[in-house]
Order: structure tokens, then C-alpha cells, then sequence
């Protein structure tokens, strides 16, 4: 396989094809990329804008270009000497019409081959051995009555449909001889019968288009008449299946999903015969030399996430076995895999799974922690409370999204864990006690406490990693249940997996595993839903603390921090995948950058914010929107201001910056109104306050009108706008050289203003970035104009080269923490990457205002500020790679010397 150096990732979509991402080989590999990770790029609904909604993973789709595409973009990519980093769906495919499987799973119910392959719950209780389908836009009677529910017939596949808007639910091909024959009894007439539908003429459905049997049947169950209503209704239950309004999903589904997404259904991957029906095709493109590597989605969501890593990596080398084997390729890196895991504070990824790292979102919170000043927090807190009316206090926010997940869009994956509880309890007289009601409130705790996504407990147990983790979620609920529940307590403990459920005789063993496997399922998505999609749109102390993968009750990081993260990493997951931006982030990188500078300029504008919050010039009401609405607006208005949409004094707005700012306006709604959705309080996806959002959406415009206000926020906005440039470029060159393997998110070579999708999923102007490429310019020249971006750009090509031409310096080098010493020693982060024949010294500045004496000077102000490099036994100069001198003394790195004109340096030591 191709070296791994560096990846970009590319959302794939019916604009944005194999073809399309063809075109832009050369740019990046110019750049320094070394591998495409590209998005799903298996089968998927139709104008899918993301892949994740899969509906056939043997086939790759055609959307894209199909298999002849994706050939092409290989054939181009090996011979810039890069590959393809694919990311794959274990975890869920789609439901619907576009759907083989399901539709199969629909027709033939349990007895169907693919019934296993879903994660259904036939036996739930209330079900009655049918699948629920939660899919109606009314209660099922209102839906019939109204005539919405059409019987249709197919025939190209000889098949009849209950068609519902969208839908198509199948029948069971068994009724169609019997729909036939009933609707011949009742012709009383001479003609074919309805055997020939089972004739080899069913391949031939021009035959059938005038049939008057067919229209006999449609007829018979026409919805207009209260007969066919009732003939309808009686052939609806008489199949696999029952339809419902999509309100009793949250209660009454079973079949697992995602998250909440009634419109993607589980996979079972766990069992191998699904698993390597669901790989295979994948796996074939890995074996012909396609893909180099795998980004395996939500592994939480799995049953087993270690067992599925462990399969997947001895698919993968088996693989190479016989690559070798044929054509004697030699193997010097085995090919990655890589989970898309979200670590909690303290939380390691386990080093059993066979697995080269996560994609990175611990990264990206630490750049973000140590940007953030802490002497910022106290008035940003007091501000929120203050206008807010809600607690700072992140961890009791999630607290109280978790409940409500439980009680409200989780609840049915809840319950589904409590039954499985209570048949364990059953088992045995001394547990029988434990009543159902007990253990919805003791489990129901334990959930709502659990600090991370998950446990990863087996039928051999809990792992010693997890136990902490239990222990935490064990006080957390004893501290919320009264003493006759909590006595409930260590028996769960031992049932989810304080003890091995192998250890155990059946039923017990089985019922032991599945309650363990339901738990772990269930914190996974109550995590999720509450800390990402609602704690983290009620709380916004400041919104960069608050995104994907993100810490939101730590504010800030000592350098310190850091510095132990990437020799733990560089130790334990040295190939790992380092992240500041990705499809799934609520603010663009940039975006944070500024957010972080706030946290040092809160004297200037925590003032300005209090007073906008309540600005009768944007308000028609004093509760309209909430204060926390309020606040986020205001944030969201001062980070993610267009650095192109510069006023100039007492000047009137021009033309194109009215348009600049009717376009911002339109950003800022659209992010605006999925977070009011998304925070559930005053508004709701599933029941919308059209009139609150219509205020929230009022002020947005108001504030980008053109008038006094907007020049107040836009001078406002302008002080983040260097401080906020060097944090960018800060964390750029830390994630180009930390232990692990960079990667940039599409479009981010330049500044990243993006809010969360779809707007990050914006075209990218890629001209802009191959013409501002191929001038060459050095990022020190280019910082004279850094409002273009293309100083980002500059610094992200060289520190690519730099890996390019020293591989085994970033691969392998020793990490070394290095300190300042002087004035501003602790506004400096730096470190040493080293081999036994190369050294490279890396700075950066942190917390930069103190550094500046005014908002708009490039040049920072060190004093004395140097670092020490005398105990790396140097000799000779430090080549620079983002500045212009070099290093002559290897005793001491003076930063007034090296970092006055450009903000980050990097400098390379060849012994």
C-alpha cells in the first residue's frame, strides 16, 4: 500500500462524484496529501448529500459514478503515488423501497433470509410477531379513512404494493395467487387463471397491462369505498408487518435503529454470517488494491465493537497473505483501521481491538482546551447565568437531556433493556423482587450517570479499562436513588458485566449477554443525543467548548496537557488520526479559533454582549427568544463573521457587502434554527414553534441589516479577527506535527467560517485554491495578507512537504516537551520531534493578545521570551520551513528574533 502521511477528507454526493474528486488528484497531491478519505461511497438513497443512509453495501453507487468511477479515481491516485481511506457503515443501512434487504425482510417476515440480518425484536412484547412501522404521518385508522393507503401493482415485478406517499410495503408473495383467485370468483367470467402469475411469464410484464384480473383487485380494495377500505385493512394484517403513526416509534419500535432515526435500522454484524455478508464486496475492493485503509463508523453502536474490530482486522490480513502469496507484494505498513470514537475526559481507547487509532476527535478538543484562556471563564459564566437564566454547569445540563432522552426519544431502546433485566430477575428467587418499576429507576440511573458513550463488556466481563468508568455511573446513581433502590445497585453491577456472562449455564448465560449488550447500546446513543444534540445547544458558556468530540465542562487546558496527550499517543496509537475539522463539527476549526480568542477578550466584550442581549433594536420582546438564544446568536455573529465583510469608517455599505451580508443572515438563520430544534426547549424537529423562531430569525436579521448595529458587531467582530488567524494557524501546525497522521477536512486549506451541516458540506472553490497554490507564496509573505486564507493554505503545504521529505521523523520521532523561559513564557507552546539524525523544533503561540499591542498589528511583541535547546545537544542550524531565518545558535531560540513577523515557527536540525 501507498505510505500514509496525511489524508483529505471528501464528501462524496451526486455533485461532488468520483470524477469530480478525479480532478482535483494533482492539487492535492501537490498539497502533500497522501490518501482520499472519502466518505461512503457504497450504495445509498437516492441524492444521498452524505452516504451514511446505505442501502446496499454490495455495490457501489451509482450516484457517484459506480465501480467504473471509482476505478478511475484509483487509477489516478496510484499513479500520484496516493490511495483511498474509505469509510463503511457497519452499524445501519436505511429502511425503505431503495432497500433489497429490508423490502425481502417486509415480504417475508421472519422467515425471509435477510430476517437475521436486521437487529429486530420479533418476540417484543405488544408486537405480535409483526414488525412496526412507525411510517404513517397520522394515526393508522385516520390514514386509511382518508384513502392514503393505495393498493398498486408492479409489473416488472409482478408484485403488488401498499403504496403511502413515499412508501412501498411489499405483500407477501404468497397472497398475490390468493388476491388473484378471489378477484377471479368474483369476475364470474372465462379467461387465464391466476396460476399463469406463477408462469415463466412473469418476465414479461407488458402482458399484464390491461389484465383484468389486476384491475379486479385493485378494485376490489380501492379506498374510496368503505368495502375496499375494509378488504385493505384485512390484507394489511395479514402481513409481516404493521403499519403506524411515526409518533409511536419513540414508544413501541423493535427493531433497533440509530439513534433515534427511525428511517436507519441496525445491522447485526455480530453475527458472522451477516458480517461477511455485508464486508464482502468492501473487502474485495480492499483485495484488488483499492482502498488501503478503513474508517469504521459509530464502532459504539455495535454489539460487540471489539469482536467486529478483531474479525475486520483478520479479514484484512488474510487479505494480505494472499496478496503476497500472488504476486509477492511487500507489505512494510498493514492496512489501517480506524474508529470513529469519541473519548470522554480520561477515557483510552482500548489497545486490544487491533485498531490504529479513532479519527481524531480528542485532538481536536485538546487544540481547543489549551486555546482557551481560564481567566475568561469567570465573567463568560456570569454572563450566561445572568441573561441566560440557566446553569453553567455542563455536566447537570446533560444530566437532564439524559433523562429526558430516556423518557422521550430513547425510551423504547430503554424499555427493551428493562425487559431484558426483568427476565434476568426472573430467573432466580432471590432477585425476583426486583421489580420492574425498580428497575427502570435503578437502570434508568445508572444510564443517566454513565460518564462515557459505553463499557465494552463481553461474555467474558467488563474490562479493567471500563471498571473506573462503572464505578463513576455507580455513585452517580446511588447519589439519585433512594437506599431501597440503590441496594438494587451492585447486583446490576455484576449483570453488566461485573461477572462473566460465559460463566453462567442457559438460559442465564444468554440473557446475561443480551442485557449487557442493551445497556452498552443504549448509553451510546443517550450520550450522543445528550451531550452533542441538546446539552451542547443549552449551554454555551462559549460555543467552542461545546462541539463534537469536545470537553464542555472543562473551559480551558493547560499546555501541559497537551504535551502528555502526544507522547501517550505517540506511544500507544502512533499512526492515529489528528482532526480539527470534520463533516460532523457544529462550528467550523476557524470558527473555534475565534471563539477561543473571546475567552481572552472577555473584558471588551462580555460588556457589549450583555448589552446587545437585551437591545431593544433587536428585540421586539423581553422573553423573545431566550436569553441563551440570545447569547449563541451573538457568539455565532462575532466568530463567524466574514473576514472578507470588512467595514471601512463612517463608510456605507457597499453593494457587495449588503449581499455579503444577506448571505451571512441566511448561514446564520439556517444554523440557527437547528439549534433551537436541537436545545428542545423552546422549539422541537418534532413539534416547531414557528412564531419563537420567527423572533430568533427577526433579530439575526436586524443585527445584519446594514445599519448601527451592524457596524457595532462588526467592529466587535474585527478584534477577534488576528488573534483569532494565529490560534488558526496555531492548531494547523499542531495537528501537521503531532504524533499521528494530519488530516484535513475538504475546503480547510483555507479559513474554515463553516457552521454545522449542511453548511459545512458547502461547495468548495477549488480554482481559488489551485491559482493561490501555484503562486508558491511563503507563509510569511502570505501573512501580509492573511484575509485570503492563503497564508493556511501556505503553512499546511510546507509542513506536508517537511513530512513528505522526513517520513520516519514524524513516524517514529521522539516527542519532546520543550520549555520558555522570559516574559512570556507561558504564551508559548513548543516541542522537539527527533530521530537519531533529525531534529525539528515546533512553536507556537498561545492566548496571543497579550502579545499584540493593538488589534490590528501582525507583529507580536516577545521581549525576552526564548527557549532553551541546549539539552538536545544540537550543532549546526535550524533550517526554517514556515519562516524565513534560520536558527544559528543551537543553545537558544530567541521568539522576538524568529516569531515577531510570523506567528508559528518550525525549524529542522540535521546531524
Amino acid at each position: 500500500m501507498r505510505p500514509l502521511r496525511a489524508t483529505v477528507r471528501l464528501q462524496l454526493h451526486a455533485d461532488f462524484t468520483f470524477d469530480d474528486a478525479l480532478r482535483q488528484v494533482d492539487y492535492y497531491a501537490a498539497l502533500g496529501i497522501s490518501h482520499f478519505y472519502l466518505s461512503p461511497f457504497l450504495a445509498s438513497r437516492a441524492e444521498s448529500a452524505h452516504g451514511y443512509d446505505g442501502i446496499d453495501p454490495t455495490r457501489v453507487d451509482s450516484e457517484l459514478g459506480g465501480e467504473a468511477g471509482l476505478a478511475r479515481l484509483v487509477e489516478a491516485l496510484h499513479a500520484a503515488d496516493m490511495g483511498i481511506l474509505a469509510d463503511i457503515v457497519p452499524n445501519h443501512l436505511a429502511v425503505g423501497s431503495e432497500n433489497p434487504w429490508w423490502q425481502d425482510v417486509l415480504a417475508h417476515g421472519r422467515t425471509s433470509e435477510y430476517a437475521r440480518f436486521f437487529d429486530i425484536d420479533w418476540e417484543q412484547s405488544g408486537a405480535d410477531g409483526k414488525l412496526l412501522l412507525p411510517f404513517l404521518g397520522d394515526r393508522y385508522t385516520q390514514v386509511l379513512e382518508n384513502g392514503e393507503l393505495t393498493l398498486e401493482w408492479d409489473a416488472h415485478r409482478a408484485a403488488f404494493f401498499v403504496i403511502y406517499h413515499e412508501h412501498r410495503f411489499p405483500l407477501d408473495p404468497a397472497h398475490t395467487a390468493a388476491l388473484l383467485a378471489s378477484a377471479d370468483a368474483d369476475a364470474d367470467r372465462d379467461g387465464p387463471t391466476p396460476e399463469r402469475f406463477r408462469s415463466p411469464e412473469t418476465s414479461h410484464p407488458e402482458r399484464w397491462a390491461n389484465d383484468p384480473l389486476i384491475a379486479a383487485t385493485l378494485a376490489r380494495h380501492d379506498p374510496a369505498t368503505e368495502e375496499g377500505r375494509a378488504q385493505l385493512h384485512a390484507l394489511l394484517e395479514r402481513q409481516a408487518y404493521r403499519l403506524a403513526y411515526w409518533r409511536t416509534a419513540n414508544d413501541a419500535l423493535n427493531w433497533r435503529r440509530f439513534f433515534d432515526i427511525t428511517e436507519l435500522v441496525g445491522v447485526r454484524v455480530e453475527d458472522e454470517s451477516v458480517f461477511d455478508l455485508s464486508h464482502a464486496y468492501m473487502l474485495s475492493l480492499v483485495e484488488r488494491g483499492w482502498i488501503d485503509g478503513l474508517r469504521i463508523d459509530h464502532i459504539d453502536g455495535l454489539a460487540d465493537p471489539r469482536g467486529y474490530a478483531l474479525r475486520l482486522r483478520a479479514r484484512l490480513e488474510a487479505i494480505a497473505g494472499r496478496r503476497r502469496a500472488l504476486n509477492g507484494e511487500r507489505y512494510e505498513d498493514r492496512r489501517p483501521i480506524y474508529v470513529e470514537k469519541i473519548l470522554g475526559h480520561g477515557e483510552r481507547l482500548h489497545t486490544d481491538w487491533d485498531v490504529d487509532g479513532t479519527t481524531g476527535y480528542e485532538f481536536l478538543d485538546l487544540v481547543s482546551g489549551i486555546q482557551h484562556d481560564p481567566a475568561g471563564r469567570e465573567s463568560l459564566t456570569r454572563l450566561w447565568r445572568e441573561v441566560s437564566g440557566r446553569t453553567d454547569d455542563f455536566a447537570a445540563e446533560v444530566q437532564t437531556a439524559r433523562r429526558e432522552m430516556l423518557d422521550g426519544a430513547l425510551t423504547a431502546e430503554f424499555e427493551r433493556c428493562i425487559r431484558t433485566v426483568d427476565a434476568l430477575a426472573r430467573l432466580r428467587p432471590e432477585t425476583r423482587e426486583f421489580t420492574s418499576p425498580a428497575i427502570r429507576r435503578v437502570l434508568g440511573a445508572l444510564a443517566v450517570g454513565y460518564p462515557v458513550y459505553r463499557s465494552y463488556a463481553d461474555q467474558d466481563g467488563r474490562p479493567d479499562a471500563d471498571a473506573e468508568d462503572f464505578d463513576h455511573a455507580m455513585q452517580m446513581a446511588r447519589s439519585q436513588l433512594s437506599a431501597a433502590d440503590a441496594a438494587w445497585l451492585p447486583l446490576l453491577d455484576d449483570w453488566l458485566g461485573g461477572e462473566a456472562p460465559g460463566a453462567f449455564d442457559e438460559p442465564e448465560r444468554t440473557l446475561r449477554l443480551k442485557a449487557v449488550t442493551g445497556f452498552q447500546q443504549l448509553t451510546s446513543p443517550l450520550a450522543a443525543k445528550a451531550v452533542e444534540d441538546t446539552a451542547g445547544y443549552r449551554s454555551a458558556v462559549l460555543l467552542s467548548r461545546n462541539d463534537v468530540g469536545c470537553e464542555g465542562a472543562h473551559f480551558a487546558y493547560a499546555p501541559k496537557r497537551l504535551h502528555e496527550a502526544n507522547r501517550e499517543r505517540l506511544a500507544s496509537f502512533p499512526r492515529t488520526l489528528l482532526t480539527t475539522a470534520t463533516h460532523d463539527h457544529k462550528r467550523g476549526e476557524d470558527v473555534r479559533a475565534r471563539l477561543a480568542a473571546m475567552s481572552e477578550m472577555s473584558d471588551v466584550l462580555v460588556p457589549r454582549m450583555r448589552a446587545w442581549a437585551g437591545d431593544q433594536r433587536l428585540y421586539d420582546s423581553g422573553e423573545t427568544p431566550s436569553g441563551g438564544d440570545r447569547l449563541m446568536m451573538l457568539q455565532l455573529l462575532l466568530a463567524a463573521w466574514p473576514l472578507e465583510l470588512k467595514l471601512e469608517p463612517d463608510a456605507e455599505f457597499a453593494d457587495r457587502n449588503r449581499q455579503a451580508l444577506n448571505d451571512f443572515a441566511d448561514r446564520i438563520v439556517a444554523w440557527q434554527q437547528k439549534a433551537m430544534r436541537e436545545a428542545k426547549l423552546a422549539s422541537h424537529w418534532l413539534a416547531p414553534d414557528e412564531t419563537y423562531e420567527q423572533a430568533g430569525e427577526d433579530a439575526v436579521r436586524c443585527a445584519l441589516s446594514g445599519g448601527d448595529l451592524t457596524r457595532e458587531l462588526a467592529e466587535a467582530a474585527a478584534l477577534l479577527d488576528l488573534p483569532g488567524a494565529i490560534n488558526g494557524l496555531a492548531q494547523t501546525v499542531l495537528r501537521l506535527c503531532s504524533p499521528g497522521i494530519p488530516d484535513l477536512y475538504q475546503g480547510t486549506e483555507f479559513w474554515d467560517q463553516s457552521l454545522v451541516d449542511p453548511d459545512n458540506r458547502r461547495p468548495v472553490d477549488m480554482a481559488a485554491r489551485r491559482e493561490a497554490l501555484g503562486s508558491a507564496e511563503t507563509p510569511d509573505s502570505a501573512w501580509k495578507h492573511w484575509r485570503d486564507g492563503i497564508v493556511k493554505q501556505a503553512v499546511v503545504q510546507r509542513l506536508l512537504n517537511l513530512r513528505r521529505e522526513h517520513p520516519r521523523l514524524f513516524s517514529e520521532g521522539e516527542y519532546l516537551p520543550l520549555e520558555a523561559g522570559g516574559a512570556y513564557a507561558d504564551y508559548v507552546i513548543a516541542f522537539a520531534r527527533r530521530t537519531p539524525t533529525l531534529t525539528l523544533i515546533v512553536v507556537v503561540p498561545r492566548l496571543s493578545r497579550v502579545l499584540s499591542p493593538s488589534s490590528a498589528q501582525r507583529e507580536l511583541q516577545w521581549s525576552d521570551t526564548a527557549l532553551s535547546l541546549e539539552t538536545l545537544g544540537l550543532t549546526g542550524s535550524g533550517d526554517p520551513w514556515l519562516t524565513s531565518a534560520p536558527v544559528a545558535s543551537s543553545s537558544e531560540l530567541s521568539l522576538h528574533q524568529h516569531l515577531s513577523d510570523f506567528p508559528c515557527g518550525a525549524w529542522v536540525w540535521t546531524s
